[in-house]
């Protein structure tokens, strides 16, 4: 196992080597003439350095005045340090904005993991333990429901029921107009009740697939010789259901929870953006729609690391639920 993992860490590193290198010669592909609008804007700030002073700053921090691959490690070098340079749009560094928005995205995505897993497991059982019965084909439509409808034909419903007809929650925001005057615990609540509609936005557009992971895993697994051993040797419903075949049913639940990990950290970019939630995803649109390169490699860079990670778990974990998979 510590082999496998340090080899598997190796590899890691080189991919990741690679798919910086790629995102760095997309950034270097932009227009030469855009670096100079850049620094054009930044240098009619008030108070800021001119223009000249801004083109030396921008191509020595992002190695715009050497070759691809000198530059590349320029600002590789930097990187490995941790400093990822300032955000042109919000004009701070990088990695401060991030920590500031970060947190939001972590909340909403890890309360939709557990709201998944919590909701689909038992639905993905009872659709495959009643194979075609009413159960099993209210859960499949809903299922379907789902994965079909777009995350801004959701979002618009859920807006036009629960905020323009019932008025239970705002529109879009992360915290009302009374915030300042609330209590710390009415401020906290507050901030609970803004994500109610984006949370259930995103557990729509995913609870219907990881239902039918669990479905189309249980019936392949009940259908097995060992299922038929089990209930041939008179073992109640219950003990085969719940502890011979939904055992097999975690290597499913593994793999969501792997490729789960990018998405805690990333956050949801359509579903903050269409609620005004200012979380990571909705941050790192703004700066992509900006042209804010330093933020935007850093965002693109974060996410191949996060799914690196969770693939390096993914495979560890397989040995974990699965005795007959072998890391060797």
């Amino acid at each position: 196992m510590k082999k496998y993992i340090i080899k598997r860490l190796l590899w890691s590193v080189v991919i990741l080597f690679i798919v910086s290198f790629l995102l760095y010669i997309l950034m270097r592909s932009l227009p030469t003439s855009y670096l100079e609008q850049i620094a054009r804007q930044k240098s009619q700030q008030p108070g800021s350095k001119s223009f000249e002073e801004w083109m030396q700053q921008l191509e020595a921090t992002y190695g715009m005045d050497k070759g691809i691959v000198p530059g590349f490690f320029a600002w590789l070098g930097k990187a490995v340090r941790g400093d990822f340079g300032d955000s042109w749009k919000y004009t701070v560094p990088v990695t401060q904005k991030f920590k500031e928005v970060v947190g939001i995205s972590f909340i909403m995505s890890f309360v939709v993991m557990i709201l998944e897993i919590a909701i689909s497991v038992p639905l993905g059982i009872i659709a495959a333990t009643k194979q075609y019965s009413w159960q099993d084909n209210v859960i499949s439509i809903v299922a379907l429901a789902g994965i079909s409808l777009p995350t801004f034909f959701t979002a618009s419903l859920l807006k036009l029921v629960f905020s323009v007809k019932l008025q239970w929650f705002d529109l879009g925001g992360l915290v009302g107009r009374n915030y300042d005057i609330l209590s710390p615990s009415g401020k906290k609540m507050d901030i609970a009740l803004h994500l109610v509609l984006p949370i259930l936005t995103l557990l729509i557009a995913s609870i219907g697939a990881y239902m039918r992971y669990i479905r189309t895993n249980m019936l392949e697994v009940l259908n097995s010789d060992y299922i038929r051993t089990a209930r041939a040797k008179g073992l109640s419903e219950g003990r085969v259901i719940y502890h011979h075949a939904f055992r097999n049913t975690l290597i499913t639940l593994v793999t969501i929870w792997g490729t789960s990990l990018p998405g805690l950290f990333s956050g949801a970019m359509i579903t903050e953006q269409l609620f005004s939630i200012p979380g990571i995803g909705y941050t790192s649109y703004q700066a992509m729609i900006s042209g804010d390169i330093p933020f935007s490699m850093f965002y693109l860079v974060f996410i191949a690391v996060l799914t690196l990670i969770g693939n390096l778990l993914t495979d560890i974990l397989y040995a974990v639920v699965d005795p007959r998979v072998r890391i060797d």
